[in-house]
């Protein structure tokens, strides 16, 4: 036995005194840039604020060098693996430094921070609005198309059970900004040690690296602790059903990814599919399917273990939490398609085609990756998302926080590990023409949603605005608009008016005298007042759009307006 142990240990000295690849050494050092990015603002708060946490990055930014330099001249695998930690240390005493200076944290962490105080105060946690909170600075409202906003909890309950023993921290959104920031260094340093040894400064800089995803974990977003739970899972994903402690652990992460946040949902049956397909190609269809029931049952059992006491308590309130990013009618937001509507023309009044197109592209790519498998599975970790560009709620973090699993599955989930996976191939796929049949399948799975985004970018605004006058106290503040309203449609519309000068939708204006309902074909005159007394008309070349929106049906209709600074008040 002495023969076969020692020769993989002298095996493994003899590559670690090797000379590194030179593309390691590029990985390391470029992660060790990208600390850089986002440290200045930092230090800059820090000397103003915390003088010993500007001392403590002062220090990193010497690591920082002499670790650049090093990394040029390491001679050794070993050295250079050495240095990988380094970056990494470096990297998560920047992210602790990002916490003292910033933890006022956003909308999201204040929720979450209000729902754990509520929660361990013995009362009801969904379904309840806390208004309050929103008056503070920074903390952002989520208008909605029937002229309101949210201020409730719409989360899957972990990322609040995990706040709670943190409240002790302080007020406001401290505690939420403290458990995703320690999500997000504890899931770093997962899945530095996962990875191959010469890839870990990829999860360095990919997780800690650019102020990205630190900036987002400040923020206190539970997409974070979801992607943390996320990344066990996904590192050497395909290897998932084979059973033992590894298949046990990873299906318990997924239960409690799905109850961190709502986007879990969207890649679990990506993963799922990927395990059958792989387990039915080398086990057999009943092993595959057992192996998948299994997966499913820890996940499950995960997830109703999280969610059971608020499903006891408050059953109907949870369920409809849990669910609200799917029903709360948020205005449109974004950078994907939906940009058209808001952006290039005056508006839509087939909006809720967008969300058509948005499921009907997430189920036509799940369609596509179990029928060619093999091609698409190690892009099963980037393909749940490309369903958000066509939604109305598209924003870019619905992507940017999800990237580390790119990288995980890129590192451990090659083309290989795909040769033998399971494709259903119907005759119609197997025939002389099976090329042509599968381009036509391609295109049959994805034209449905094509078709209903191409529906909602050509609607046209069912409403017709045009200002008549306004009022003014002083040259530049304006007190009331009033505009005639044309509606074109043949729909009935309650709208809601918004004056923007800016991306995305401002906070509604009330309409002090005009119609709730508009009928169809009909017109009428509003008098608007602007929601904080006063509406300042901005410097000259700032683009300035009146829009209406209208939540059944779903509608936006938008014009410019050219308000100017009068010499006088009218």
């Amino acid at each position: 036995m002495r023969p076969s142990t020692a020769g993989p240990q002298a095996l493994t000295k003899a590559s670690s005194d090797e000379a590194p690849a030179q593309w390691h050494r590029v990985l390391t050092l470029l992660a060790n840039i990208s600390l850089f990015i986002g440290m200045r603002p930092m230090w800059t708060s820090a000397a103003s604020h915390h003088l010993a946490v500007a001392a403590v990055m002062s220090v990193c930014y010497a690591s920082i060098l002499v670790t650049g330099v090093l990394t040029l001249i390491a001679r050794r695998t070993r050295s250079l693996a050495r240095l990988d930690l380094v970056v990494l240390v470096t990297a998560v005493t920047l992210a602790v430094c990002g916490f003292v200076i910033y933890h006022g944290g956003g909308d999201e962490s204040v929720l979450t921070s209000q729902a754990a105080r509520e929660f361990v105060a013995g009362h009801q946690v969904y379904d309840q609005p806390w208004r309050w909170l929103f008056g503070q600075q920074g903390v952002a409202l989520t208008p909605t198309m029937t002229g309101g906003y949210d201020y409730t909890y719409g989360y899957p309950p972990l990322p609040l059970l995990l706040a709670a023993p943190f409240l002790w921290v302080g007020h406001g959104a401290a505690p939420a900004v403290l458990t995703s920031t320690g999500a997000l260094i504890v899931a770093t340093i997962v899945m530095w040690r996962m990875l191959p040894t010469q890839w870990r400064s990829a999860a360095t800089m990919v997780c800690l690296g650019f102020g990205l995803l630190p900036s987002y974990a400040r923020l206190g977003y539970p997409a974070i602790v979801a992607c943390a739970f996320l990344i066990p899972v996904v590192v050497r994903w395909p290897r998932m059903g084979h059973g033992g402690r590894g298949d046990w652990a990873r299906a318990a992460c997924l239960g409690a990814a799905c109850a961190s946040q709502q986007l879990p949902w969207f890649l679990t049956p990506f993963l799922l599919a990927g395990v059958y397909a792989l387990r039915r190609g080398d086990l057999g269809p009943r092993a595959a399917a057992v192996a998948v029931g299994r997966i499913v049952g820890v996940a499950a059992l995960t997830w109703l273990l999280i969610n059971a006491y608020f499903i006891v308590s408050e059953p109907r309130s949870w369920l409809s939490g849990i669910a609200l990013p799917l029903t709360q009618k948020a205005t449109l937001h974004g950078q994907g398609l939906v940009g058209i509507s808001l952006y290039f023309t005056d508006g839509s009044g087939r909006l809720s085609w967008y969300s058509h197109a948005s499921m009907l592209l997430a189920a036509g790519l799940l369609g596509l990756f179990v029928f060619f498998v093999r091609r698409l599975g190690p892009a099963a970790t980037v393909l749940p998302w490309c369903a958000f560009f066509l939604a109305t709620r598209s924003q870019d973090g619905y992507y940017l926080m999800m990237t580390p699993l790119w990288l995980a599955a890129a590192v451990t989930a090659p083309p290989a590990a795909f040769a033998t996976a399971w494709q259903p191939r119907p005759a119609f796929l197997r025939g002389p023409h099976r090329q042509r049949a599968r381009i036509a399948t391609g295109l049959l799975l994805l034209v449905p949603s094509l078709v209903s985004a191409t529906l909602a970018v050509t609607g046209s605004p069912p409403l017709q605005m045009q200002l008549v006058s306004e009022s003014r106290t002083t040259a530049e503040a304006v007190t009331a608009l009033t505009v005639r309203v044309t509606n074109h449609g043949d729909a009935a519309l309650t709208p809601h008016f918004t004056l923007t000068t800016g991306q995305g939708m401002g906070r509604y204006w009330s309409i002090k005298s005009g119609p709730a309902t508009l009928d169809g074909h009909a017109s009428a005159r509003y008098e608007l007042l602007p929601p904080s007394g006063t509406f300042t008309v901005p410097r000259a070349g700032v683009r300035m759009r009146l829009r209406a929106v209208s939540a059944a049906p779903m509608t936006l209709s938008s014009t410019d307006l050219h308000l100017k600074a009068a010499a006088s008040t009218r």
